[in-house]
């Protein structure tokens, strides 16, 4: 028997990292996926986690553990697709470090992933985000420090990690003012700013004091923001905004929501989704064609553009009351 802890300790501490240069993030989300494996393996065979051993982790517990995902957690197609596709990037490294392995690791690679919903995007018009914009009390530091994270995510269409992970060297200032993201898959872009969202920046940048931490944006104990405290951040100016903007009332706003929308302005203003593509960072076309499919005027242009059949309008009458019950009867 082979123990698994030597082997999974090298793939997320040197291979991931290392080898193919994940971000935290990517790691982070895989570690998840192998504490939840391990521990559903670990009550299935009745040994603890670190006694797990290689050879038990075969493709009938690993479908199992999927199962239990979606019926026992009420995890989505989608999640559960991630947790397999850290598990298969496990096996492929232990396929090399235990060669005989090698046709267990086969079948387990054979699991097809499942087909998910691609439902349309969800974003905001610009008089929901205008109202986000202007809850925070700009007359107190964290007010000034929320405009200008709401401001810069929205406008660059960061990803949340983008920009609760951006240093205070990635704002350039001249000559025009822009800021560069390190995104997914270690993809660097550098974006201009519009000239409010300069000015928001500037403006926590005079308040945000000297800390320890050289992140962008920090809490109110002087750390670096954080995912959930920045999502915390929004729900709250979401609540204060819904007073004065009642559409947003009852609507989920999480962090990508505010990417979405820029994304949608940005393809509605240039109608060019390889523009829209470079600005969020996306690595292929085919994940920036949803904001084609969420926007309805490219649709109207094709109603506008072809010619209608013309029918002929037809009559209709009214049967007879009487005539229809005496029907019913025969």
């Amino acid at each position: 028997m082979t123990p698994i802890a030597p082997h999974i300790t090298a793939f997320l501490r040197e291979r991931l990292p290392l080898q193919r240069g994940a971000s935290v993030h990517t790691c982070d989300s895989y570690a998840c996926s192998f504490i939840l494996l391990f521990e559903f393996a670990s009550q299935r065979l009745g040994v603890t986690p670190s006694a797990l051993s290689l050879e038990q982790i075969d493709a009938s517990l690993v479908m199992d553990f999927l199962a239990h995902l979606e019926a026992g957690r009420g995890n989505s197609p989608s999640t559960r697709n991630v947790r397999l596709a850290a598990i298969k990037s496990f096996m492929r490294f232990v396929e090399y470090r235990v060669p005989s392995l090698l046709e267990q690791s086969r079948r387990i690679l054979a699991i097809p992933t499942k087909k998910t919903d691609q439902p349309l995007i969800q974003h905001l018009s610009m008089a929901e985000m205008q109202a986000i914009l202007e809850a925070p009390d700009t007359q107190t530091r964290y007010g000034i420090r929320d405009r200008a994270m709401l401001h810069l995510c929205f406008c660059a269409g960061l990803r949340v990690t983008e920009l609760v992970t951006s240093p205070l060297s990635a704002v350039i200032w001249q000559p025009t003012p822009s800021i560069h993201i390190e995104g997914k898959g270690r993809r660097h872009r550098v974006l201009p700013l519009w000239k409010q969202t300069a000015e928001d920046l500037q403006g926590w940048l005079a308040v945000r004091g000297p800390v320890s931490t050289p992140a962008l944006f920090v809490s109110s104990q002087g750390r670096t923001m954080t995912r959930v405290g920045f999502a915390y951040v929004l729900s709250k100016h979401v609540q204060r905004a819904a007073q004065t903007c009642p559409s947003l009332v009852g609507k989920s706003v999480s962090p990508h929501v505010l990417r979405h929308t820029c994304a949608m302005i940005l393809f509605q203003a240039t109608g060019d989704l390889r523009k829209v593509s470079l600005w969020l960072g996306h690595a292929n076309m085919q994940t920036t064609e949803v904001y084609l499919r969420a926007d309805p005027s490219e649709k109207l242009e094709a109603i506008e553009s072809v010619i209608p059949p013309s029918l002929r309008r037809g009559q209709f009458s009214v049967p007879d009351r009487l005539i229809e019950i005496l029907r019913g009867q025969s």
